[in-house]
């Protein structure tokens, strides 16, 4: 069974490492019509992809760069973004150049069309998937979830706890799982990942009153300081001057009220921190859910996710 996974993360077997240096490697995947990868090295002015294959010339013409291109459902700025980075393709033919170099003519559009027909046309809402984060923005991240193909995953579904940008959990090429939350009638997926992070009652197991622990500072109010523990679990701190949003501190923990969902802390010391975010733990390691209840069941407030 054929994985499709991500660009830059195909594992590469004999076929694909020999196909960096040999023409008869890549007659055969053309044979065989194996998805291969290597790195694209410029794209010229007529918008074509240029690839290092190592024992020729890879040239994958425009039309041919990504599902939509021909179309004009994506611009050619998705082509221009891909040089340096590692794209996918397929054999189209193996040509002899002006000059008597053999050229090989590739196509990314129809390894990109095979891993939706195979693998991405297949999911369904609750699955659990990898994919690797490619672009962000202000109101979420762009993620490869097969073959350059992309996925939305906003801001409001990478925790629970409220963060100010993506750049503050995610980091471009960073490996993650996500859970598909909606698909539309044009194929386009919805991903989220604060399913994965646990329960309000999974994340305050590993806290106790008493302790004093990491947070970072996520909101300052008039009323109390909201601390971060852990990407699905915060509190609330009592006021103290001086403290900033993005602040990194060290909490105590005043008191834990499941039937609140409410943590009460109290900042010791605060601080600005130049070191990235430690990885979050995923809780959840299956690959489908129906439904994830975050709310405890003493809790009267309900929250939850359902996929259908």
């Amino acid at each position: 069974m054929v994985t499709y996974r991500p660009e830059g993360r195909i594992i590469y077997n004999r076929m694909t490492k020999d196909s960096a240096f040999s023409a008869a490697a890549l007659h055969e995947a053309m044979m065989r019509g194996t998805i291969l990868e290597a790195r694209a090295l410029l794209c010229d002015n007529e918008h074509n992809l240029h690839v290092d294959l190592g024992c020729m010339r890879g040239i994958i013409p425009h039309d041919e760069c990504a599902v939509g291109i021909r179309e004009g459902t994506v611009r050619d700025i998705a082509i221009i973004a891909r040089v340096n980075k590692a794209v996918c393709f397929k054999v189209l033919e193996i040509e002899t150049g002006a000059s008597g170099i053999p050229v090989a003519i590739l196509s990314r559009r129809l390894a990109q069309e095979e891993c939706m027909a195979q693998s991405i046309m297949s999911l369904r809402s609750g699955d659990i998937i990898d994919a690797v984060v490619t672009h962000l923005e202000s109101f979420g991240a762009f993620c490869d979830i097969g073959c350059g193909i992309s996925a939305l995953l906003p801001i409001d579904g990478i925790s629970v706890s409220r963060i100010p940008h993506p750049a503050a959990r995610l980091s471009v090429n960073s490996d993650i799982k996500a859970v598909v939350k909606a698909i539309d009638d044009a194929g386009r997926i919805t991903l989220s990942e604060k399913e994965l992070f646990g329960t309000w009652e999974e994340n305050a197991a590993l806290f106790s009153v008493g302790e004093t622990v990491p947070g970072i500072v996520r909101s300052v109010e008039s009323y109390g300081i909201f601390v971060e523990l852990m990407p699905n679990l915060a509190g609330l701190a009592e006021v103290t001057d001086g403290i900033e949003e993005g602040q990194h501190c060290s909490v105590f923990i005043k008191n834990i009220i499941p039937e609140k969902m409410k943590l009460k802390l109290i900042i010791v010391d605060s601080f600005r921190a130049t070191d990235r975010e430690d990885t979050p733990k995923y809780f959840f390691t299956g690959r489908h859910m129906d439904r994830f209840v975050y709310s405890p069941s003493c809790c009267n407030r309900l929250i939850e996710s359902v996929f259908e």
